[in-house]
């Protein structure tokens, strides 16, 4: 394992790490200043890294500008807590490798690298050869990688820890986490709907979306875990679960908007800038029971 992939292993052990969302205009508008703002917010409550243009910042969507000005703004923003910052890379139609280059050369600590339908060996080799930044592999619902190919993935010098992101499938989920820890990777539990189960299972990270939003509520389940009162990590893992219910649901795409309407609830963005232009439409009455929710998780 190169060096810096195993200090940025270590340094994301046992963090929390939101994937942030953009906050957008309906049109897809994006104001600097308020994902500075946003961002900063995130931190105060208690996540300590930050992961921009992920699923949840629908990076893949952005134009490489704005990408870059993202990842810039998370960057300055990290410098004054001194959390470090994933840049998603990947998912569309620009070349990870020039995104990991351009991450690399803002500031960015590490990328998570999106599954691709292609092979994902040669994938990651060549955003490793690109930007010798550490990677953060990705096993996501929607791609799931089979057991063989994620052991190459966590054999490779550059790859620091997986992401799981299975949704719905405990055994996949206990497979991923298991192989990453037999690799002396970090293990990173992605899952929304699975959060306590999968500290349980050995996860010694979180990369979740549920923390765009709810990043306090998260962090109290991490926190519980981390000490020895079973009762406290039970009701803090169980506020935690049904807050995922109501957002991490059909449509899935849909959890996007569901994290942005929190948002605009909770003041970390406006009303203006609380729209998701990517995702599906969702009946306006969601948006209350989600606000209630999230109120009786806090």
């Amino acid at each position: 394992m190169d060096i810096a992939v195993r200090n940025l292993r270590d340094r994301l052990r046992g963090a929390l790490i939101p994937a942030a969302a953009t906050p957008m205009t309906p049109s897809g508008e994006v104001d600097l200043d308020l994902v500075s703002r946003y961002l900063a917010g995130l931190v105060a409550d208690g996540a300590t890294g930050l992961a921009v243009l992920a699923h949840t910042g629908r990076g893949p969507y952005l134009a490489p500008d704005v990408r870059a000005a993202v990842i810039e703004r998370a960057v300055a923003c990290a410098g004054k807590g001194g959390v470090p910052v994933l840049a998603g890379v990947g998912g569309g139609a620009e070349d990870p490798a020039a995104q990991a280059r351009v991450a690399a050369e803002l500031g960015a600590d590490g990328v998570l690298v999106f599954p691709s339908d292609g092979d994902r060996v040669a994938l990651h080799e060549e955003v490793w050869r690109a930007a010798r930044l550490p990677m953060i592999a990705f096993d996501l619902y929607t791609r799931p990688c089979p057991a063989g190919t994620l052991r190459e993935l966590l054999a490779h010098p550059g790859v620091a820890g997986l992401k799981t992101a299975l949704l719905s499938d405990a055994m996949g989920c206990q497979r991923a986490i298991a192989l990453a820890r037999e690799a002396d990777r970090l293990a990173i539990t992605g899952e929304d709907r699975m959060f306590g189960p999968s500290l349980l299972w050995g996860a010694e990270a979180a990369l979740v979306g549920i923390a765009a939003a709810s990043v306090g509520v998260t962090a109290a389940v991490l926190e519980a875990f981390a000490g020895k009162d079973l009762r406290a990590f039970e009701e803090a893992s169980g506020r935690l679960d049904r807050l995922a219910q109501v957002t991490f649901t059909e449509p899935m795409e849909g959890y996007v908007q569901r994290m942005l309407w929190l948002a605009a609830a909770e003041g970390r963005v406006p009303e203006t800038h609380s729209h998701d232009p990517y995702g599906p439409p969702l009946p306006a009455e969601e948006r209350a029971v989600i606000v209630a929710m999230s109120q009786a998780a806090h």
